[in-house]
């Protein structure tokens, strides 16, 4: 197997980790947070405390992995722009240091859910506030790490269009998809109502463009071809 397809292939199988990881951690989180509901939330939380901390370790996990993913593909497409391939690495890189640090609010909410001191310090209704307050900030914290994870997107979709290594398609989706995260985030904290109605086309939207990446990286690693613009160079 050449360089550059190990290279493509390891990146697939730490992607793979990050997408498996990442998606047991937004079900559970799924399942344990209603908004607006703090006795639904706390109840959840305790009665899934297992699965709540489970999910805590995969998604600082998921986060670690997503790293060895943007170091692989840095080594794998520094060559066509240093300049980018070094933007797409700092995006990741603040993008993971916001999500783990946004862990320590799930972390907060499961020891108040779980230990009764809480609850006799702040009364059952207080208890259950607190959790429902630290659910919520773990939510809008997710949403300011996302805006980093959708601004990576858009160096890598720029490098895999230039670099000739991947069909222009899921270049073109990952740009497209870099902008989708964007606007679902401006919408979710100034327009609430419009995120929901939009929401779900842009989930897709991500979703596509990140599974025909990683489904690819898999299957094929990389294109054995020369770049058009780089043809037109040695022509």
């Amino acid at each position: 197997m050449q360089p550059t397809q190990r290279l493509a292939r390891t990146a697939g199988l730490y992607y793979l980790v990050v997408a498996v990881l990442g998606a047991f951690a937004h079900i559970v989180r799924g399942q344990v947070y209603v908004p607006g509901d703090a006795v639904t939330t706390a109840a959840g939380v305790l009665e899934n405390a297992d699965l709540v901390r489970y999910s805590l370790v995969a998604d600082l996990v998921q986060a670690t992995f997503l790293v060895f993913v943007v170091l692989t593909l840095h080594r794998l497409l520094q060559h066509v722009d240093t300049q980018v391939a070094r933007a797409m690495v700092l995006f990741v890189v603040i993008a993971v240091a916001i999500t783990t640090l946004n862990l320590v609010n799930q972390l907060g909410a499961l020891l108040v859910a779980t230990d009764p001191s809480y609850a006799a310090a702040f009364g059952v209704d207080g208890a259950e506030a607190l959790v429902m307050l630290l659910l919520d900030l773990q939510h809008h914290g997710y949403l300011i790490a996302q805006i980093f994870f959708g601004l990576w997107l858009f160096p890598l979709g720029l490098l895999a269009w230039r670099s000739g290594m991947f069909p222009r398609v899921i270049a073109a989706l990952l740009v497209a998809a870099s902008t989708s995260y964007l606007v679902d985030v401006l919408l979710q904290f100034l327009a609430p109502a419009a995120a929901d109605a939009v929401n779900p086309a842009l989930v897709t939207l991500f979703i596509v463009a990140e599974v025909s990446l990683l489904v690819f990286l898999l299957a094929k690693g990389v294109l054995n071809r020369v770049p058009a613009d780089r043809a037109l160079v040695d022509a």
